[in-house]
């Protein structure tokens, strides 16, 4: 059975997986307890996550309630929820940090963001000498 591009489910593999593997991080669970939960090798879950092995769609609706999101989070119709889930990961991954780490993190996160608002001048435009 192909995929329909109708169906970002199924159709991108590796999008779902980066998703899976999100929101497992996400709430602090190791690929061992999802294996458990699925009745699956664990192997079989890093796959999952790699887009290596599809997942189908009973899979889905028990990870749905597993991981505590929504069906759309994992079809790439939520992209709030994609960034919610980064969000929480950098929360999780910072606060194991030194003050000092995570004040060193959050001026490299505002250089970042300032550094997107600069847009180099076009070539052959006005500044171009």
């Amino acid at each position: 059975m192909k995929a329909s591009s109708q169906n970002p489910v199924f159709s991108e593999p590796e999008a779902l997986g980066r998703r899976l593997k999100e929101a497992r991080e996400a709430i602090g669970l190791p690929q061992a307890v999802v294996a458990d939960h699925l009745s699956i090798p664990r192997a079989s879950v890093s796959d999952m996550e790699t887009g290596r092995r599809r997942v189908t769609f009973f899979e889905l609706k028990q990870l749905t309630a597993l991981y505590r999101r929504p069906f759309s989070y994992f079809s790439g119709d939520d992209e709030d929820a994609a960034v919610d889930a980064t969000a929480q990961a950098l929360y999780r991954t910072t606060s194991e940090l030194s003050e000092d780490d995570r004040q060193q993190v959050l001026r490299f996160a505002q250089f970042l963001r300032e550094a997107g608002r600069a847009r180099p001048p076009e070539r052959g435009g006005p500044e171009a000498g």
